[in-house]
Order: structure tokens, then C-alpha cells, then sequence
């Protein structure tokens, strides 16, 4: 009997995925109670998301325009945390997960539902991270995963997806599987799957093929508040409508294009293709405004907490005690980094050509080799003294071993 079983509180794209699983849990007793998020996808109709849902079976759909408080909370400490996976994949898709987790959560304890639940496959990232972080926030919540527990193909899925009469994007001829938010967008499966094939340029929606992008440069200037841009080309914006913006012209160069053999959480690589034109742009922008602006060993520990920061984002430990504890640390630095940058966008490439900081601890009077320099040189000759001293204590007491390697000829 419908229902028999209580509610389930399903995310829900619209995709293929979710699509089939409102009918597969609607088939198995559940009251189907669907969440769509816009966290700022290219194209996205809130309402004919949420009527193809109450078509497909659900009995209550919720959507939610959540881009302000997705670039907030989720992408803004990411960016000061120059977060990238194995220093390359700026997080696009895992950042939005926790947010998903969250509002999944928050839908079923308002509504009394028994379980959340995900169209994520068995291999899939996102199932770990929408389930660590959604018993992380109610550990007595039930998850729910359809297609991982169904064991169907792509293929199978259209199938069941056209004998219910249920409008899917996915094709045979276009197989691939996308996710998108306002800091970047993902493509898989298909052709992508072989490590030896270039991604054809029917899989990019966000960017220009770098061959055919303009051949003039393009500046930009990135004004930075405490680690946080606040304006794009001097006229300040909120952070969705920057994001949003500097996508369309760092897209238009070509800038952001990822193509990567990434270590997956759930055990085995993956080749994995990204579009992330904003995010590209502002990290670059932001490391190199943190080294104008803040000291030599605070930059070298925060380079190693980034690395977990972005391991912890990657795996679904976003609300565990240690990333809270990176997030503190970083939030620290972050108050003193202020300024602009300016970067130049050619060909896929975006390059810092300048920066400036109201307070900043690079010297000109220290740097300079001109006239002005304050540097005291006499106080080198101590410095050198000093600083070798252990060595040379050392190599007094144990003669160094060392074998020249060039002959030397008298």
C-alpha cells in the first residue's frame, strides 16, 4: 500500500537518476517528498522541476534558491582555504553536497519523514558524502540510496524511465552525467571514460575550446575582503553575481578546463573532466594575494592544512571537528587579506600580472636594490655566521665525506 512504509525525502534534480527513483521508492510504499536545489546550475526551472516531480509520483515537492547561501557557507571557505583535491579539482560538485545533506535533514525533521534518500550509484562520491553528512546532522536518519540498491545500467534506467512515461535529458547518443553549481560543472561517463580520448567539445557548456579563444587579452581586477572577493573590475557585487560573472568571461578565454585521473574515495581512479572558469581564476588570484599578505610560516602551515581541508571536503567530513578546526585557523589569516589583483585571461590561462594591498608585508624599502634601500647589509655578515654554525661545528668534528663530482685540474 502506498505510503505503508512513511516519507522519504528524496534530492532531486530532475535528471535521470531521480527521476526514476520518485517511481522506484513511490513502487516500494514511500511517500515521495522531493528537494530541489538551485545552487546556481547554467539552466534550471524550479517550477517545471517541481511539477515533472508531482508528475513522476511525488506526493509534496519542495525547491529552493539556495545560491547565496551555498557561495557563503560552502565556497567562500573554500576559496580561502585555496581548496582543490589533489591540487587540481576545485571541489564543484562536493561542495554542494553537505548543503544538500543539510537541507534533506532539515525537510524530514519538519515533515516527521523516516528517511532521506539520493539517486547516487554504489560508485559513486556523492552517496558517501549526502550520508556522512546527513547522520553527521541526525544520526537516527535512515538513508536511502534507489539506483545504488537497484544495480541498473544507464541504459536500463531510460528504458525504465520511457515506459513510465518520465522525460529524461540523458540519451544514447549524448550518455554523459553532469553536475553543475555556480563553481563549476562536471562531466562524466560515455567516451570520458577511456583516459585516451580527448574530451570531444560537445561535453562543454562553460567554456571555449583555448585554440579558438580570442586572440587579445583580457584583464581583470579582484578586489579581496578578508580573503573573500567583494568587487569584480571595481564595482562591487554579492557573491553568486560575481561568481556568476567571471564564469561568463573567464569562459569565454577558455580558462578553467580540468582533465584529470582523480584517486577516487571509493577506492579506484577515475578520469574525470571539469568545467570551472571562476574558480580557476579566483584561487589563483587569492594565493597570490595571501603572499603579499601574510607571514612566510602562517603560509607554509596553511599550505599544508589546505591539503586536508580539501581531503576532508572531498570524502563528506565537511561537519566533522577537524575541518571546523582548518576553518578556524584559516578564518585567523584571513583578516589580513585585503587588495586587488589583476589577472590576465588568454588562450585557457589565467595569469596574475599585478597586485596590490592597503597594508602589506612586502617592503620596497627591504626589496630594493636601487636608491631607498633600507636594508641593513652589514648585518648579513652576523646572519651567514650564525646560521652555518651548526654545520660548520658539524664538518669540524666529522670531516665531510663529500667526492667532488667535476675533476678539478690545477
Amino acid at each position: 500500500m502506498a505510503g505503508s512504509k512513511g516519507k522519504v525525502v528524496l534530492a532531486y534534480s530532475g535528471g535521470l537518476d531521480t527521476s526514476v527513483a520518485v517511481v522506484w521508492l513511490s513502487e516500494r510504499g514511500y511517500d515521495v517528498i522531493t528537494m530541489t536545489a538551485d545552487v546556481g546550475q547554467e539552466v534550471i526551472d524550479l517550477q517545471a522541476a517541481k511539477s515533472k516531480a508531482l508528475h513522476s509520483g511525488a506526493v509534496k515537492a519542495y525547491i529552493f534558491d539556495l545560491k547565496k547561501t551555498f557561495v557563503d557557507n560552502f565556497v567562500w571557505p573554500s576559496l580561502k582555504a585555496n581548496g582543490m583535491y589533489q591540487g587540481t579539482y576545485p571541489l564543484t560538485s562536493a561542495l554542494s553536497r553537505p548543503l544538500i545533506a543539510k537541507t534533506l535533514v532539515d525537510i524530514a525533521n519538519k515533515d516527521g519523514a523516516v528517511a532521506v534518500a539520493h539517486g547516487c550509484t554504489g560508485k559513486g562520491q556523492d552517496q558517501v558524502r549526502i550520508e556522512v553528512c546527513a547522520t553527521a546532522l541526525n544520526p537516527k536518519i535512515e538513508v536511502l540510496a534507489p539506483v545504488r540498491d537497484w544495480h541498473f545500467t544507464r541504459e536500463a534506467e531510460m528504458e525504465y524511465a520511457l515506459k513510465h512515461g518520465i522525460p529524461v535529458k540523458a540519451t544514447a547518443s549524448s550518455p554523459y552525467s553532469t553536475d553543475e553549481n555556480l563553481w563549476g560543472r562536471s562531466i562524466e561517463c560515455g567516451m570520458l571514460e577511456d583516459p585516451w580520448n580527448e574530451p570531444p567539445e560537445d561535453a562543454y557548456e562553460l567554456t571555449v575550446n583555448p585554440l579558438t579563444a580570442p586572440n587579445d587579452p583580457e584583464y581583470v581586477e579582484i578586489t579581496f575582503d578578508k580573503g573573500i572577493p567583494a568587487a569584480l573590475n571595481g564595482t562591487a557585487m554579492n557573491g553568486p553575481a560575481l561568481i556568476a560573472e567571471l564564469n561568463k568571461i573567464a569562459g569565454r578565454h577558455g580558462v578553467g578546463r580540468v582533465d584529470m585521473v582523480e584517486d577516487r574515495l571509493v577506492g579506484f581512479k577515475s578520469r574525470e573532466v571539469y568545467e570551472c572558469p571562476a574558480p580557476i581564476t579566483l584561487i589563483n588570484a587569492h594565493r597570490a594575494l595571501e603572499t603579499l599578505t601574510l607571514d612566510k610560516k602562517v603560509l607554509a602551515t596553511k599550505k599544508e592544512l589546505e591539503v586536508k581541508f580539501a581531503e576532508l571536503a572531498y570524502e563528506g567530513y565537511w561537519y566533522s571537528p577537524l575541518r571546523h578546526s582548518i576553518e578556524a585557523f584559516i578564518n585567523e589569516t584571513q583578516q589580513y587579506v585585503n587588495g586587488i589583483v589583476k589577472l590576465r585571461l588568454f588562450k585557457g590561462q589565467a595569469v596574475v600580472r599585478g597586485m596590490k594591498a592597503g597594508k602589506s608585508i612586502y617592503r620596497h624599502d627591504l626589496a630594493t636594490y636601487s636608491e631607498g634601500d633600507a636594508f641593513d647589509h652589514s648585518a648579513a655578515v652576523g646572519f651567514i655566521k650564525i646560521w652555518g654554525l651548526p654545520i660548520k661545528t658539524w664538518t669540524s668534528t666529522y670531516p665531510s665525506q663529500e667526492k667532488a663530482e667535476i675533476p678539478i685540474e690545477a
